[in-house]
């Protein structure tokens, strides 16, 4: 049955790599999750679907992210950008979103100012496993309950 967790509706991965996010839909899909996920290649593309979200009167009803899961390394508008950017997003829409920076990143000093970041909620290793998500979830997400088939 799959666990239907309030406040997580959708899950945004922000990661160049086609085959990292390939990975990552699968463990999320393996967590038994009822959630959406959605995926953009760079920062400057998560920036513009979270804009949209807000802005939308189309009647495009798509789910807030609950958590998203943020690389570093990426052309054109990095994680590090894309935080600069999203800090200057309104407050509501923002709220109740939970940034996880996944990285493959062995510098200590990206951990370090990430930590300093209040907009960046958890600093993860790739790869994600069931197990980081489930670790991040707890943290973040309080109730879990399976959602009928």
């Amino acid at each position: 049955m799959m666990k239907k967790i309030t406040g997580l509706d959708c899950i945004v991965l922000i990661d160049d790599d086609k085959i990292t996010n390939f990975i990552n839909k699968k463990i999320i899909k393996r967590a038994d999750l009822d959630v959406d996920v959605k995926v953009n290649y760079n920062g400057r593309e998560a920036i513009n679907y979270l804009k949209k979200l807000n802005n939308s009167t189309s009647g495009e009803n798509s789910p807030r992210p609950g958590i998203i899961f943020l690389d570093i390394n990426m052309p054109g508008m990095n994680g590090w950008d894309f935080i600069d950017e999203y800090k200057k997003l309104p407050l509501e829409q923002k709220e109740k979103i939970i940034i996880a920076m996944l990285t493959t990143s062995i510098n200590p000093d990206d951990e370090q100012i990430a930590n300093k970041i209040p907009e960046i909620n958890i600093y993860l290793q790739k790869p994600l496993t069931v197990q980081k998500l489930e670790k991040t979830i707890d943290a973040f997400f309080s109730s879990i309950k399976p959602t009928p088939v």
